[in-house]
């Protein structure tokens, strides 16, 4: 992205509106400025994050001084920082657009191949945005990529349709979209596996992960493709087949245990015994999904043979990790990051639902993905 009279004129107009309008409106104009393109133009931008006033670091405190000068250096702080971040991954790796078609539907998705990668199979990650979110908002903000380049994986980001749920949510708690060979978790592993057709990718190590309504799939398909993906990443997600239409998934968002683990159409309930490791991430502040589906998702990890918990004081948020392992042997680790809302732990600001003060939720994702490969039969 270059710095153009448009872009500037996009910072002068955050700078107005944080005097007039406040952080969340400030806040809003600058995602779409980042998101902007040599000056082309640009779509919507999705909701602003949950706690977006830190997205306004230096810029906010410049601000308040109306001179030019101040807006410029306001400006070049915060800017110059993410526009260096993003290049430095994106000009190194190769981000495309491409599309999947089954039966069930069309769905696109985007695909980051690192700068490494030169034909040796790779790790995969298959990342589930949240509600209002797509693919390139959810690649900045939890800042996978980054992590991808480092660590020599690709990354698959499928885009939910409009057309499937107005709101861009992935629809977990419909019955059709909760069983394999049908509806979104076809489509889903129809695209993991079209990236492993096309790409050198290690079967051992493909991993799934989401935010929200994208962890509440993510744990859909960890239970419906066990065969597919070696472990999961639900960070602020529901349990699957904790609902079965939009009223009780309603219900299980605000925490009704007596919603949860209804029969799905195929006969087969939710409570199963682990069948591969997860990490779950939850802020106890969460007002969107109550924090209780953090517990209940690794419930079935209770009969641990020696859990582990921990308190982590690190800078920023506070967190407390509980590290499990089931009478099987499948791990799960269970991070509760306290005082946090709905919001991705240790995201970026140029992405929406990131908290930048948590722990870094990406980086322990990778860890522990890339320590539970796949047993392959």
């Amino acid at each position: 992205m270059k710095m153009n009279e448009d872009f500037l004129s996009s910072m002068q107009e955050a700078m107005h509106l944080l005097r007039t309008a406040g952080p969340l409106e400030a806040t809003a104009a600058i995602q779409r400025a980042l998101r902007g393109r040599d000056g082309s133009a640009e779509r919507a931008a999705p909701e602003p994050p949950v706690d977006a006033h830190h997205a306004l670091g230096r810029l906010r405190v410049d601000a308040l001084d109306g001179s030019q000068s101040a807006r410029a250096r306001a400006t070049e702080a915060f800017v110059r920082p993410h526009v260096a971040r993003q290049a430095d991954v994106e000009d190194r790796g190769h981000f495309s657009a491409l599309a999947y078609v089954n039966d069930a539907g069309q769905r696109d998705y985007k695909l980051y191949v690192p700068s490494g990668y030169r034909g040796a199979p790779l790790p995969l990650i298959v990342m589930l945005h949240g509600c209002t979110q797509d693919a390139d908002d959810f690649a900045a903000g939890t800042r996978m990529n980054t992590f991808a380049e480092r660590h020599d994986c690709l990354v698959a980001y499928p885009i939910q349709s409009k057309r499937a749920n107005p709101s861009g949510c992935w629809n977990w708690f419909k019955p059709g979209h909760q069983q394999r060979e049908r509806g979104e978790p076809s489509l889903i592993a129809g695209i993991t596996r079209d990236v492993i057709a096309n790409h050198s990718v290690d079967p051992a190590r493909v991993y799934v992960a989401g935010l929200s309504a994208g962890g509440a799939m993510a744990a859909v398909m960890i239970h419906t493709y066990p065969e597919l993906y070696a472990a999961a990443g639900i960070h602020s997600g529901l349990p699957y087949r904790c609902a079965h239409d939009v009223p009780s998934a309603l219900a299980a968002m605000k925490g009704a245990v007596g919603a949860r683990r209804g029969q799905g159409a195929d006969g087969h309930d939710g409570a199963t015994v682990p069948k591969r490791p997860l990490i779950v991430f939850h802020g106890d502040a969460d007002t969107t999904v109550h924090p209780s589906n953090g517990s209940e998702l690794v419930r079935a990890f209770s009969a641990s043979t020696s859990p582990v918990t921990e308190r982590l004081d690190r800078p920023g948020r506070a967190c407390t990790r509980r590290r499990l392992t089931a009478a099987n042997g499948i791990d799960a680790e269970y991070w509760i990051i306290h005082g946090a809302p709905h919001a991705w732990a240790g995201g970026s600001v140029r992405g929406t639902y990131t908290d930048a003060t948590g722990p870094d939720a990406s980086a322990e994702m990778v860890r522990f993905f890339l320590a539970h490969p796949r047993h392959l039969e």
